[in-house]
């Protein structure tokens, strides 16, 4: 796990989908994900997608990373493409960069992630303030980021 408290590592991305993000001045929701994880596609996506649905853009950035350690035939660039497609994933996705010897990728080592999915808050500053390996209730993950956009003075 990085450490709490310091400042988020740097996310290393081969390409976007869906354009890429703009974090500055924002609380930054993300979810480290694989599409053929059954945790990310049943809860964890579908919970992003409430936070976005929840939350003023202007306040609070979803995004994805789609960190692949696992059966990288399958879970490619363009098939994500189509899988955020068809399941209306409107947010920004990052493709976490490749390990060229075929381990974990760049942003989940950088993160020391157990798995996905892994919940990761960044506060205004670019604080790292949770990181979470595994599905986070709705209401205490609403709690947490409201607490975050209302320590910038925003209303949230």
């Amino acid at each position: 796990m990085a450490q709490l408290g310091k400042p988020a590592p740097a996310w290393k991305i081969q390409e976007w989908v869906n354009g890429e993000p703009e974090l500055s001045g924002r609380v930054v929701v993300a979810l480290a994900f694989q599409m053929l994880c059954p945790g990310c596609a049943t809860q964890a996506l579908p919970q992003m997608q409430r936070v976005r649905a929840a939350f003023s853009e202007d306040d609070v950035a979803v995004v994805g990373l789609h960190t692949v350690f696992e059966h990288h035939d399958a879970m490619t660039p363009a098939a994500l493409r189509a899988f955020a497609h068809e399941h209306r994933y409107g947010f920004p996705i990052g493709v976490d960069e490749p390990n060229p010897q075929g381990g974990i990728p760049a942003t989940m080592a950088a993160y020391n992630m157990q798995g996905t999915p892994t919940l990761l808050l960044i506060d205004r500053r670019g604080v790292l303030r949770r990181q979470t390996f595994g599905h986070a209730p709705d209401l205490q993950l609403g709690a947490e980021i409201m607490a975050l956009a209302l320590e910038g003075g925003a209303g949230g």
